[in-house]
């Protein structure tokens, strides 16, 4: 059907790839609701164009030249007021990574509406905002408390702390009139609701993003057969554990796809398809995942279950969610090759893992209700769009009310409800 074109929308992505990829998914599901997309990337790790021609791309002079944050606000600054001179009013807003923080800043400076994209779970982005508030409470602590729980947020440990995270992110949204969310709902309630009382505007979790467009992949094994083992692009595990870890998968005698990784062959590039293609395939049986968000929504929203091995970051917060709160996984935290073996053997062949792969059959039937027309996602997108239709881009950015979270043009106190 074809979509009457709306206003514009300026995207700013970070340019790791757990953060790039849901911003050009965000991209593709404001598109089909009508608005034209502007994608202001930086050089380094730049999306490829070809894979999104609906877009509209520009590259800044960012001058990085590895995985840093400081980026230069000029160039985006330049070019978000030659769009205002051509758009007008039909650039309706800037959404942006919130590890992108200084991009508020320059929304400020031009008076452009600006909304926040989280790439984090809503658990991660809760234990943070809660540390933070009283880093007494939990900083520092001793190598004894390490497995001791962290107060105030259950079922996290002293070892779970995202410490990486907290160093690295600012928390605070600035002027930012609304967050969105590639979340559900229905999965994080509790946590959205915390953040709301927090952060006081209007919030859209419309996740899981990777669900709007469906991809299947090939192989020749049977069904349930094979574990799906991937760590990421950018992690470098020990030798140690290398070894570890291949003689577990080895001894462990079940059929395994490794993905490319950098960890274990930096040299070697493998054409192979997105996770969620390789997940989709009803061959996979088991995710053996350093638990990123995008990958954690990925595996339960195609009914596969998990063995978690977190590194770093908000990582050692996710992991915790699906092997404690929704038990559709569980979590390997000795690197033995015998402690492997059996975890694999387990979650492939015991009826241990039979039940966890019923969970997790039974939380992706959930996703999918939410999606639906009417359910929590579906309805939370409606008022999204409506949202930043309402946006006026030569206004200054509405200033949120304290205990009111509803602007004249929209009630957004129907995205987060008491379930």
């Amino acid at each position: 059907m074809e979509v009457e074109r709306k206003q514009s929308v300026v995207l700013v992505p970070y340019l790791l790839q757990g953060h790039l990829t849901p911003m050009l998914q965000l991209g593709s599901i404001l598109h089909s609701q009508g608005f034209s997309v502007i994608v202001a990337h930086t050089q380094y790790n730049s999306p490829n164009y070809s894979n999104h021609p609906q877009f509209i791309f520009h590259s800044m002079d960012d001058g990085l030249k590895g995985f840093g944050m400081s980026f230069p606000s000029a160039p985006l600054r330049n070019y978000l007021v030659r769009m205002m001179e051509e758009e007008g009013d039909q650039l309706a807003c800037i959404i942006y990574d919130n590890v992108m923080f200084f991009v508020d800043d320059v929304a400020t400076q031009l008076k452009l509406p600006s909304i926040v994209l989280r790439t984090f779970s809503a658990a991660c982005m809760n234990s943070m905002v809660t540390i933070f508030q009283q880093p007494e409470k939990y900083f520092p602590f001793e190598d004894s408390q390490l497995l001791d729980p962290l107060p105030e947020l259950h079922p996290l440990r002293f070892k779970d702390v995202p410490i990486h995270v907290i160093n690295n992110t600012n928390n605070d949204i600035g002027s930012s009139v609304a967050t969105i969310w590639n979340t559900m709902q229905d999965l994080e309630n509790s946590m959205l609701l915390r953040l709301q009382k927090h952060y006081k505007v209007p919030f859209f979790p419309i996740g899981p993003f990777s669900k709007m467009v469906p991809l299947a992949s090939s192989t020749n094994k049977p069904p349930n057969s094979v574990l799906y083992v991937s760590l990421g692009s950018l992690v470098r595990i020990d030798e140690k554990e290398l070894i570890e870890t291949a003689w577990g998968l080895a001894n462990s005698e079940q059929h395994v796809l490794v993905g490319y990784s950098t960890w274990l062959c930096p040299w070697l590039s493998i054409e192979m398809g997105t996770t969620k293609q390789v997940l989709a395939h009803p061959a996979i049986a088991g995710f053996f995942t350093h638990c990123d968000w995008n990958s954690t929504l990925e595996s339960i929203c195609e009914e596969v279950p998990m063995i978690c091995r977190p590194i770093l970051a908000d990582q050692l917060v996710n992991a915790r969610c699906p092997t404690q709160i929704y038990k559709v996984g569980f979590e390997l935290e000795v690197m033995e090759r015998t402690v492997i073996e059996n975890i694999i053997r387990k979650l492939m062949l015991s009826e241990e893992g039979k039940d966890v792969k019923k969970r997790v059959v039974d939380m992706k039937q959930n996703i999918v209700a939410g999606m639906q027309i009417d359910g929590t996602s579906h309805t939370n997108l409606k008022d999204l769009v409506d949202f930043i239709s309402a946006l006026t881009s030569r206004l200054p950015p509405p200033t949120p009310v304290v205990g009111v979270i509803m602007s004249s043009n929209h009630t957004s106190s129907k995205c987060i409800r008491e379930s």
